[in-house]
């Protein structure tokens, strides 16, 4: 009997620790089963990208890591909800956020173009040999050198032209000797004469050749105009031909800015349009005008070449100085924010906007048209809509902070 008694009190015993353990981990289970939907993770306050397992510094700025716990199933629920944040009146103070009703202005418009001087071909002559010769004596020894009108070139010895010198030296001592009732030997002297200031000579040369009676194989040729030589093509002792270039100089009265634009922005170039150009190291704006279009796409590229021509009275701008265009674009009705109020990332562009008391969700938007002080906003806001214009970017990093996920997550453009 006693025997049997101790069978039951061992079987019963054996009952309650079963069910003891069985509580257990059905607690334990419940307990698991509420922290499934949750995860945990360690980020920097300043770079939100930034997900670390352990706690540690930034990778990036070396500042304390903050712990996130997400809530996944939270993330899974209502979006509208989600995207939401609720701030206290002394953090938005603390993080100096404004917020402004939105509403249609007029947004000023421009590009602003990086180009170069460079020498305008219309003001660029070649000065060519108008005899045979060999190059006794160039004056112009490099380039870059600045000549004026009238200054001495090239020494060029030319038998040829020794030779019509000598022809108008004749018609001369014909004139003077034999008399001129007919004005015959007048006609060839001006015949004479008109071959050797075609050939380069000058009156006063012929003057002088005529006062001296002594023609010169060796004559000396002098620049037709004032510029800086762009381009030496012989040396001294070279033998020339008739036609064969000599140098090329360019006249520094106007310059060309070349500038370079996308081919979308290209309607926005009217030909004979004046735009204000600003050269570098050159205090004070100047006013160009545009002279060309390249109708065709630099080569693998989608660039539009636009030339303007600017004017250079004084001399002061030189070919290959730096220039910034700015390309102006009328002023138009549009719904336009401060670009510190508009957020991108990979997704697109958001701003945030008030929803309540001191509530803001994060919005959607696709832009336009920029300055460097607004963006046009061409959906996502209304007009009337209370939009934050300053703090932006601290919401975010509030929200990611706090929620553990990006505001962005889920929405598209």
């Amino acid at each position: 009997m006693k025997m049997k008694m101790k069978r039951n009190l061992i079987a019963l015993l054996l009952l309650v620790m079963g069910g003891v353990s069985a509580c257990k981990s059905e607690k334990k289970d419940k307990n698991h089963v509420h922290q499934k939907g949750t995860s945990e993770y360690y980020t920097c306050s300043m770079h939100p990208q930034v997900h670390e397992e352990e706690p540690g510094k930034c990778p990036i700025c070396g500042m304390e890591l903050v712990k996130v716990v997400k809530n996944e199933q939270a993330s899974q629920g209502n979006h509208k909800e989600a995207n939401q944040l609720m701030l206290s009146e002394g953090q938005i103070r603390l993080a100096n956020i404004r917020v402004d009703t939105v509403g249609r202005g007029e947004l000023s418009q421009g590009t602003l173009l990086t180009g170069t001087l460079a020498v305008n071909p219309d003001l660029t002559e070649t000065v060519s040999s108008r005899v045979e010769g060999r190059i006794e004596r160039l004056y112009v020894k490099q380039t870059g050198q600045t000549i004026q009108k009238g200054a001495p070139m090239v020494d060029i010895y030319s038998e040829g032209l020794q030779t019509l010198q000598n022809e108008y030296l004749l018609a001369l001592a014909q004139k003077r000797e034999l008399g001129d009732p007919a004005g015959r030997y007048s006609r060839l002297v001006e015949a004479a004469a008109q071959k050797l200031l075609l050939l380069g000579m000058t009156k006063g040369q012929l003057s002088k050749l005529a006062a001296s009676g002594k023609p010169s194989p060796v004559v000396t040729f002098f620049s037709p105009s004032a510029g800086i030589i762009q381009e030496i093509a012989v040396t001294e002792g070279q033998y020339v031909g008739e036609g064969s270039r000599i140098v090329s100089l360019s006249n520094l009265a106007t310059l060309w800015v070349e500038a370079q634009l996308y081919s979308s922005e290209r309607a926005r170039v009217e030909q004979g349009a004046v735009v204000g150009i600003t050269v570098e190291g050159m205090p004070g704006r100047f006013q160009g005008k545009v002279v060309g279009l390249n109708p065709a796409l630099e080569a693998n590229s989608k660039i539009v070449l636009v030339r303007l021509e600017i004017a250079n009275p004084n001399g002061r701008l030189l070919p290959g100085m730096q220039a910034n265009v700015l390309l102006k674009k009328e002023k138009n009705q549009t719904l336009a924010l401060p670009m510190d109020a508009v957020l991108r990332d990979s997704k697109g562009a958001y701003v945030w906007k008030q929803t309540g008391e001191n509530t803001f969700e994060v919005a959607m938007v696709t832009t336009g048209d920029e300055n460097a002080r607004a963006i046009e906003i061409t959906s996502g806001i209304q007009p009337g809509d209370r939009v934050v214009v300053s703090g932006a970017y601290l919401l975010h990093s509030e929200y990611t902070l706090r929620k553990g996920s990006d505001p962005m997550a889920g929405m598209e453009m």
